[in-house]
């Protein structure tokens, strides 16, 4: 991915479009921090009740928005078409400052409108306020490095606009991880996040009791495995018995079973049959 570079690109009288010709300076290096300073003007009116506090001051005008950086040029750095004075290339910046005549009334002066861009930044303007610092000379004096303490102003309040709803999607090594509290259970924690297979997240997280969670536990509830199951069983038990006192005594029982697991599987069992008097007999067959 390409990195974006910070541009300043003159504006047009109008404030609303870059000048057709105009100057466009890419910066040397991006700078470290923006800071934006939003601000209303709002006085005191004449003769009105000092005691009264914020029920008696009035706003008027427009707000104002101010945006400050800092730029920094060094021509040691430069790896073609360097030049031997670092002022070559801070007069870019320094443009910018410069009164020039005014369309509607070229008796006046104003200095030109600039736009500060950088990637989804943009900020419209005219330069407030400049400050360049000189160091790192050459043997000759002439200066090699220098930074510009830039102030950019606008009379509105300053309204970023986005584009799409802003969310980041997971990525590998970014996905967030809940933390389990006491008493916690995975079932809660799953349930909670609207997940249902607490089952699967239990398998992709190595859990092994997902009853009782440590506190502090992190897990991951977005892991899951893909768990199909599916259990079908069908049981009959029947057994009767009689009983008879005296000399003997009979005792018979039957049952049968059937169950099936994955493909399937089929049990079924008769017996035992004992009589008191000392024989038993059963028989067991699996298909």
């Amino acid at each position: 991915m390409t990195l974006a570079k910070a541009q300043l690109i003159e504006l047009d009288q109008s404030f609303e479009k870059e000048k057709d010709g105009g100057r466009k300076v890419a910066v040397q290096f991006n700078p470290e921090s923006l800071k934006v300073t939003f601000a209303n003007q709002i006085v005191q009116p004449q003769g009105g009740d000092q005691a009264a506090g914020n029920s008696g001051r009035q706003f008027v005008g427009a707000g104002t928005t101010k945006l400050a950086l800092q730029l920094w040029f060094d021509v040691t750095a430069m790896e073609k078409d360097a030049v031997d004075d670092v002022r070559r290339l801070t007069q870019d910046v320094v443009y910018f400052m410069t009164p020039q005549k005014s369309d509607q009334d070229p008796a006046k002066l104003a200095p030109p409108g600039i736009r500060f861009q950088w990637g989804s930044f943009l900020f419209d303007g005219m330069v407030e306020a400049l400050e360049e610092t000189l160091e790192f000379f050459s043997p000759e004096g002439k200066p090699l490095r220098a930074s510009i303490a830039l102030t950019l102003s606008q009379q509105k309040i300053l309204v970023s606009k986005f584009e799409g709803d802003g969310k980041v999607p997971n990525r590998p090594g970014q996905t967030p991880l809940k933390s389990a509290k006491q008493g916690d259970s995975l079932q809660g924690m799953a349930g909670k996040d609207g997940k249902q297979d607490w089952q699967g997240i239990a398998a992709a997280n190595g859990i092994e009791d997902p009853l009782r969670m440590s506190p502090g536990q992190l897990v991951n509830l977005e892991a899951g495995v893909g768990v199909s199951a599916g259990v079908g069983g069908g049981a009959s038990f029947g057994a009767s018995a009689g009983v008879s006192f005296g000399a003997s005594a009979g005792v018979s029982a039957g049952a049968s079973a059937s169950a099936s697991l994955g493909a399937s599987a089929g049990v079924s069992v008769s017996g035992p049959n004992a009589g008191l008097g000392g024989s038993a007999g059963g028989t067991i067959s699996f298909g």
